[in-house]
């Protein structure tokens, strides 16, 4: 696939298919010429997904597949039935997520309520990293038995680096970064690309659910270009990961400056 026409015709999966960022995506993927199946923990989406549902405005899609991807088995069915309505498997984008935000120690709290919570960590490390990783297993698996040179783009954060009050979440995203690099070395030989998008903060409902409005407000005077993301923004990123060729291992920063 070279520059984003590269996509017509392709067969793309997304998961995280029934949240704000991820319909953008696949919007936006379908808008280049690709066929989408969508996969998606809840049938109409919820607030807690990072990802997006089916296409918007007459985008061509192949459906959303409902799958709970923190779920090894539950995973393979999605990729497989996604890749049956699609009559084969060119790529995967791993939208799914779950935003979260808790510190280490509430100092103000008493109990259990002064520490991060056990239950808290699971869900969240589920829902980013665990879903990555059983959506990509299964569909690396696909790619590969039919030969197909393919590519896996996986959502990061710029919290990877490290965030404070969000252990799981920066935790979880740097795993993903972490398994981009790592299936890149693995999988090349094999024709498969994997590229990681890491977002700064975007103006999505579950950024406004995560963050206060005064943290919102500081964010956007600290950022050099002084205000938040698109989901667009995100989209083109991962149109770009789809469609350069040579691109495998890297992670692409869409964050406004923030990591600069």
């Amino acid at each position: 696939m070279t520059g984003a026409g590269g996509l017509a015709g392709r067969r793309l999966a997304v998961t995280g298919a029934g949240g704000q960022l991820g319909r953008a995506i696949v919007a936006g993927l379908t808008a280049h010429g690709a066929t989408v199946a969508g996969i998606d923990r809840l049938a109409a989406g919820g607030a807690e997904d990072q990802g997006g549902a089916e296409g918007e405005g007459g985008a061509e899609t192949a459906g959303t597949i409902v799958a709970d991807l923190s779920d090894y088995d539950a995973a393979g069915r999605a990729l497989g039935a996604a890749c049956d309505r699609l009559g084969g498997l060119d790529g995967l984008v791993n939208a799914a997520g779950l935003i979260h935000s808790q510190p280490l120690i509430n100092v103000l709290a008493k109990g259990d309520a002064r520490r991060h919570g056990a239950d808290d960590w699971r869900r969240v490390l589920d829902a980013n990293l665990t879903s990555t990783f059983n959506a990509s297993v299964h569909a690396a698996d696909l790619m590969t038995a039919s030969r197909t040179r393919g590519v896996i783009v996986s959502l990061s954060s710029v919290a990877a680096a490290g965030n404070a009050g969000q252990s799981a979440y920066a935790a979880a995203k740097a795993g993903v970064e972490a398994l981009t690099r790592t299936w890149a070395r693995e999988l090349g030989p094999l024709g498969i690309r994997c590229v990681a998008i890491a977002p700064g903060f975007i103006d999505t409902a579950s950024t406004a659910a995560a963050l206060s409005d005064a943290t919102i407000h500081h964010l956007k005077r600290a950022l050099p270009l002084k205000r938040l993301g698109t989901p667009d923004a995100v989209v083109e990123a991962v149109l770009f990961a789809l469609t350069n060729p040579y691109l495998t291992g890297e992670v692409i920063r869409v964050d406004g400056g923030f990591s600069a």
